[in-house]
């Protein structure tokens, strides 16, 4: 660990069953690819709550909304020991096997590598992430959908979203740490812009929001040659590239 211009730097070492799929890697590499388990899909087609029985030991993430009627977790779907439920006409496929924590609450900014990601007026806009080890959609914010492929999806530059997509991302797998490079802590504690002071050599990645305000690249944080700056109440975890 070393303390640089006050700033702590650590050095990191109804129910269907449909065909399986997973998002697949970027770019070729090495890297494994953590396949995913069958999606399920459920409908609430009478407006009315609907569940779909699946196995929820390890939390549950939408994979593909199929309705025009907006699915938001814990509002038009969530899950519980039973399984998946879906309301007010929210269509889509779920695949088991979150594990940022069941039973369906949302885990917290802070416990796991989680980014915010909006396409907040209908145009594609990208996030610079480390993607290496994959990217997942934990939580839709969006009324508009988030599909993979279509309105949301990663390469090695981050994560892209487009027409309206909002969600929360949590980059890596479970048990995954950022490679061994720096990485620091910014953070604007009074809703106040507060710059960072570091090389920031060839760029600068976001790893993990701490904070309830979003950190949104180039409005809430950024950063230039001589380091980092936050806004508005971001706090947050930033990857140094060397």
């Amino acid at each position: 660990m070393k303390v640089l211009g006050g700033f702590v730097l650590i050095s990191l070492v109804s129910c269907v069953s449909l065909p399986a799929v997973f998002f697949p890697a970027p770019t070729p590499s090495a890297r494994p690819v953590p396949q995913m388990a069958q999606p399920v899909y459920c409908a609430s087609d009478d407006w009315k709550r609907r569940y779909c029985s699946m196995n929820t030991n390890s939390g549950v993430q939408l994979y593909r909304q199929r309705s025009d009627s907006a699915c938001l977790f814990d509002s038009t779907w969530g899950y519980d020991r039973r399984g998946v439920w879906v309301d007010k006409g929210c269509r889509a496929d779920f695949v088991p096997g979150y594990t940022a924590g069941g039973g369906g609450n949302w885990p917290g900014w802070g416990n796991n590598y989680n980014v915010y990601c909006a396409s907040d007026d209908g145009r594609r806009n990208r996030c610079p992430v480390d993607t290496g080890r994959g990217v997942r959609l934990v939580r839709q914010r969006s009324g508009s959908p988030c599909n993979y492929g279509t309105t949301w999806g990663y390469d090695r530059g981050g994560i892209w979203v487009d027409r309206g997509c909002r969600a929360d991302f949590e980059i890596g797998q479970a048990g995954w740490q950022p490679p061994s490079s720096w990485t620091i802590y910014c953070a604007s504690n009074d809703m106040k812009r507060n710059y960072c002071r570091i090389s920031t050599g060839r760029g600068v990645r976001i790893i993990r929001q701490r904070s309830d305000a979003d950190c949104i690249y180039n409005r809430t944080w950024a950063y230039d040659r001589n380091g980092i700056w936050v806004d508005r109440g971001c706090r947050a975890d930033f990857e140094i590239l060397r």
